[in-house]
Parts: C-alpha cells; structure tokens; sequence
C-alpha cells in the first residue's frame, strides 16, 4: 500500500495555558492598548520588551504591530530616506523588499549561495551602491556573519537582520538579530512564537531605540517602557519623529510572553524534527540538502532542499506527486508568485538586474514548513515520501537520457 499523510501543513500547536488565561484577564479589564494601565500597573507589552530583550541580551526592544513594521521603523531610524539605496537579499520573502520600498527607498538585490545563505562575494561587489543592508535570515540560513559584519564594518555599512525565520538561532554562540545595529522578529502565526502578527526590534543603540519608540506611537509616553533609553535620549528627538503607529497591544503581548518563556525549549523541537527529516532525505538522488555550518545554530522550522537544474515540468512533478501523497511542498523557482513565494524578480516594484547564478538556484528551491504539531514519526513518513517521489522523478530523467 502507497503510504500518505493525513497532517496538516498549517495547524499550529494551541497556545499556553498560561498564555490563555494572561490573555483572559487582559480581556476582563479592558485595559488592551499598551498605555491604558491602572494605578501602579506595568503593561504586558512592557514586560514582554523586558524578556524579550532579556532573552536575546540586547539592551533595548520594541514590540510592534508585525516584523514588517519592524523593519520598516528600523529603516527610518537609521535616517533611509526616498530614493537611497538599500541592500538586500535575492532570496528572501515580499515583506523585505516591501519594507524597503514602504519608506521610498529600492533594493540593490544581493544573490543567493547553494546554500541559501546571501552570497558574500555578490556583497562585496555591490557594497559601494548603499550605506545599508537589510539583511535576511531567509528560512533561517544564516550565513557566516563574522565575515559578512567584517565586510560591512570595512566599508561603512550598517546592518539591519530580518530574523523572522532566526528567533532563537545563532552564529558562534551570539543571538540572531545581535551582530547588526538592529535585529528585527516577527510572532506571525507561523513563525517561532505566534501572537497571529506581531514583532519585536531590538538594538543597543540608545538614538535607534528612542527614535523607533517615537515613530511606533508612543507620543510622550515614553518612559512607560521598561526597554527603552532613558529619558535623556528623547529630549530633542521626540519633537523631530513622525508618528507611525504601530504598537503592540497587550492582549498580543499577554499571549506571548509564556512563548518567550519557552523559546529554549520549542526550539529544540524544531531541530529535533528537522534532523529526522534531513536524516531521512541524505543521499536521495537528485537532490541537494544545505549544509549547516557548525557555527551556526539553527531552528529547523523549516526545510529546504534543491533540485539544481531540473527542467521545470520534473520539479512540478515532483510536486504535485508529494501532494498526491499529503504532502506540501512549495516551490521559488515558479513563473508566477504563488502564496507566500516570490521572488526577486516577481516585485515588479523593485527593480531587478539579471542575476543568472542566483537564477540557477532560485529555480530548484523546494521548501517545506515544519509545524510543531508534526511527530517524529510523521517526519520520518514525509521524509520517506519526498524521497520515494523524487527518486522516481529523477529515474524517469535518467532513463530518458540514456
């Protein structure tokens, strides 16, 4: 018998006890916007800023409305202005581009290695064309970043991480989000902790931090964070910083704070998964895994392999015979956006030169969510599935060669 899966894809795991009934107070008083507090009451959102910046040891953090919001206020509050130029990857998903194109500035696509990471030779080629980068952890690949801050730091480029896909990874042993001036996170559903949307932007430096507290809304309500500078650093910038609302609310934060508790733990769920699916894919012909440096430590929320230079109706075969099976698997290297994936030179808002390597490897991108709700045994089913289908696909273009 052909065996399937009967899972979901999309099915996130409940959310804490402890997350429901913070949130179910919240709810009882009334009191959800961030700065609507008793006498003597220290809001959700200010403590989960506090953990939170605890927990990635950053000095200061902000919660926001969504981690593309985040990336937009830590654009601004490096001083991007309409028409600048800033860096980025190739491979990556619509909100970056958009962050950046949302304050008027234009990505200078950066290109993508076989290992899904940013290519750093494509960076140093490019470096002269912008004063920063928007650096994105794309599905939590996180490239050699003792190198890539050595490059930046060399030629005066300040760096912004998108760690939607990074919260509780790391490189050498230092947090995701910790090398550049500013880290950035989402609590999307499908990311690490789920609020539905939200995010968190983190940094040491006193002037981004009040300078993005000022445009997500805080008016002169400041010194309600527990995160923030103190009060000094707002004298002169609070009358010069548009408001930009974006805050989070305390009923999102409520939520999030026992995932933040957690993070340790969840993320080793992950992995645990993600190496039952990597063990399970090895050796399939046809098929590139990514290698995962020892530097780096992952969250495998995620998986990700390539079919490199499969003619396109093979890696649609591929697809639709693993959906046939109950398994969903999502492609980059389609003509058309679909769902969450686009790419490069689908954001006709973006200009984009011709990037042929990067091209190469767009095309036989394969990629595949890893929700908690997954056991192992369903991973080790998956995994049987995707290699039974590709091996098959992959026979069939031998057997037309010969």
């Amino acid at each position: 018998m052909t065996e399937r899966f009967t899972g979901s894809f999309t099915q996130q795991e409940p959310i804490p006890e402890a997350g429901i009934d913070a949130a179910l107070a919240v709810l009882r008083h009334g009191r959800l916007h961030r700065y609507n507090t008793a006498a003597g009451e220290i809001s959700e959102t200010a403590l989960l800023e506090q953990e939170f910046a605890a927990t990635v040891g950053s000095r200061y953090c902000l919660a926001v409305a969504s981690g593309g919001y985040a990336m937009t206020t830590a654009l601004r509050a490096l001083g991007v202005k309409p028409g600048d130029r800033v860096l980025s990857n190739a491979f990556t998903l619509a909100p970056v581009p958009g962050a950046i194109a949302a304050v008027g500035a234009e990505p200078v696509f950066v290109g993508v290695t076989e290992d899904l990471t940013i290519d750093l030779d494509d960076l140093a080629a490019k470096a002269g064309r912008a004063e920063v980068l928007l650096l994105s952890h794309m599905r939590g690949h996180i490239c050699d970043m003792d190198a890539l801050m050595a490059l930046c730091n060399a030629v005066g480029i300040r760096v912004i991480e998108d760690c939607a896909h990074t919260m509780g990874a790391a490189w050498n042993g230092v947090p995701s989000g910790r090398f550049g001036a500013v880290g950035c996170y989402s609590c999307q559903t499908y990311k690490h902790v789920n609020s539905g949307e939200g995010g968190f932007l983190v940094t040491d430096d006193a002037d981004l931090a009040a300078r993005a507290v000022m445009l997500s809304g805080s008016y002169m309500l400041y010194e309600r964070h527990l995160a923030a500078p103190p009060r000094e650093a707002f004298e002169q910038i609070r009358y010069e910083t548009p408001n930009i609302s974006g805050r989070m609310d305390n009923l999102r934060a409520a939520i999030l704070r026992p995932q933040v508790a957690d993070l340790a733990a969840q993320c080793a769920r992950w992995n645990d998964r993600y190496r039952r699916l990597e063990a399970g894919l090895r050796d399939t012909p046809g098929m590139r895994l990514t290698h995962r440096p020892q530097a780096e430590t992952i969250v495998g929320s995620s998986i990700q392999f390539l079919l490199l230079d499969w003619a396109p109706e093979d890696v649609r075969a591929v697809i639709a015979r693993c959906a046939a099976r109950g398994v969903e698997l999502k492609w980059f290297g389609a003509a058309e956006p679909v769902g969450f994936t686009s790419r490069y030179d689908s954001w006709r808002y973006a200009p984009a030169s011709s990037m042929p390597a990067s091209d190469r490897i767009l095309a036989g991108v394969v990629d595949m969510r890893v929700p908690l709700t997954f056991s192992l045994e369903d991973c080790d089913l998956i995994a049987r599935i995707i290699r039974a289908e590709v091996s098959a696909v992959y026979q069939g273009q031998t057997a037309a060669a010969e």
